[in-house]
């Protein structure tokens, strides 16, 4: 069977939708800052977890918003929501939701290239503190940079170095 294919999406930013203004959506793909680590007789290297990469997101708005650009810059208490919503179906028929909860920085308002008789979209690049999915209700990941949280299928992988530093 044929199970959860993208039908359609939605995008809030800043407790703003965006439903019919919207051209393409980027998810964040959290990576691991891995150090490769070989020593005295191990028969080769491995990769040992140092962290994370800079999360980022991506989303493109069909109309000329003043609203989102006006939510521009890195200053401190500039952190901007986004939601990512989507409609997975399957061939069934069940509907399930996927739910991108995003915290972070507009770095990037592009303008784009005005043309005579086209529409100028918008072009927003993030930088991210704060990512969550969740897909059925079911939290694949929730990680909070800032408060040294990352949990993966309801497992928090730093709740003992958080422990070890006292925070």
């Amino acid at each position: 069977m044929i199970r959860n294919i993208l039908k359609n999406f939605n995008l809030f930013v800043d407790g703003r939708g965006f439903a019919g203004e919207l051209g393409d959506y980027t998810p964040a793909n959290p990576s691991i800052a891995a150090e490769e680590y070989r020593a005295g007789g191990m028969n080769g290297p491995i990769d040992i977890d140092m962290g994370q990469e800079k999360m980022t997101t991506s989303f493109v708005l069909r109309n000329y918003t003043a609203d989102v650009l006006a939510l521009w810059g890195v200053a401190p208490g500039r952190l901007v929501q986004v939601t990512a919503r989507g409609a997975l179906e399957s061939e069934d028929g069940t509907v399930t939701p996927a739910i991108h909860n995003m915290r972070g920085k507009i770095i990037v308002g592009d303008r784009g290239t005005w043309s005579p008789g086209q529409s100028a979209t918008l072009t927003f690049n993030m930088t991210l503190e704060a990512f969550k999915e969740t897909i059925g209700g079911r939290v694949v990941c929730d990680i909070d940079v800032i408060n040294m949280k990352r949990i993966i299928d309801g497992v928090d992988q730093l709740a003992e170095q958080r422990a070890a530093l006292g925070i």
